[in-house]
């Protein structure tokens, strides 16, 4: 039988959550805390990748387990037995086939820039404390939606069949002293959020303009967009999936 994992971590202690030859990775964790409380070898496949040091509020991944539990007792084992900076919040059969990568419909991630010293949250906020034109870095958003290749967000030498990405969705928003961003695309790439970000806070600072970023996007090249904004805050909040994925 298969199972989903519904999961939230905090991403600091991590090098992302794929599994890393020399480095503690979240999957790594959930596969020796569920081995353990299962008795038998678990291994689970994420529904993608987050970088070293990213943080999710939701994130799935699923199991093939033959045997009987009760979803309340499984999430309470693991919890009790997971380290304090990962929580599992559900475990529910789905489907045989359904795999938690490709059957996933949409992402969504938050990004989040303080704009004051805060001493609260310097480890989960990029730290600006230049003025920002969120009116222009909003501008450019709506040109996001105008493209489907993002080559240019891309980390170089990753190995994708296509660079294409539908962007459902791009904002910023300001809350109290924090500005932050949110996108939601059928995939992304690898550090393509980051990316998109930093070229952001280079029209938000006036170092480019907003509608010079159909050039960038356009030259499919990543040196042309902007840095690579920190990983601390960059947030995996939600993943869809049909409904139908659910073995009831």
């Amino acid at each position: 039988m298969r199972f989903f994992i519904e999961l939230s971590y905090n991403g600091k202690a991590y090098h992302g959550w794929q599994n890393q030859p020399n480095a503690i990775s979240v999957q790594e964790v959930l596969e020796k805390a569920l081995s353990t409380i299962l008795k038998t070898d678990i291994s689970i496949m994420g529904a993608g990748r987050t970088d070293s040091g990213v943080h999710a509020s939701q994130m799935f991944a699923h199991f093939d387990y033959e045997g009987d539990f009760k979803s309340i007792d499984i999430v309470f084992k693991l919890n009790s037995f997971l380290p304090k900076d990962i929580a599992v919040s559900a475990v529910f059969e789905v489907k045989p086939e359904v795999h938690a990568r490709f059957y996933a419909t949409s992402r969504t991630y938050h990004y989040k820039i303080s704009t004051s010293k805060n001493v609260f949250n310097y480890d989960f906020a990029y730290q600006i404390q230049l003025p920002l034109d969120i009116d222009a870095m909003n501008e450019a958003c709506k040109i996001l939606f105008q493209y489907k290749d993002f080559q240019c967000f891309s980390k170089t030498n990753t190995d994708v069949k296509t660079y294409n990405c539908e962007i459902k969705e791009a904002h910023w928003t300001k809350i109290n002293d924090q500005l932050v961003f949110t996108i939601t695309a059928d995939r992304f790439l690898r550090n393509m959020v980051r990316a998109i970000v930093g070229t952001m806070v280079n029209i938000g600072l006036g170092k480019m303009k907003a509608e010079e970023l159909h050039a960038v996007i356009a030259s499919k090249s990543r040196s042309e967009a902007g840095f690579s904004v920190p990983a601390h805050g960059l947030y995996l909040v939600k993943i869809v999936y049909p409904e139908s994925i659910k073995n009831y």
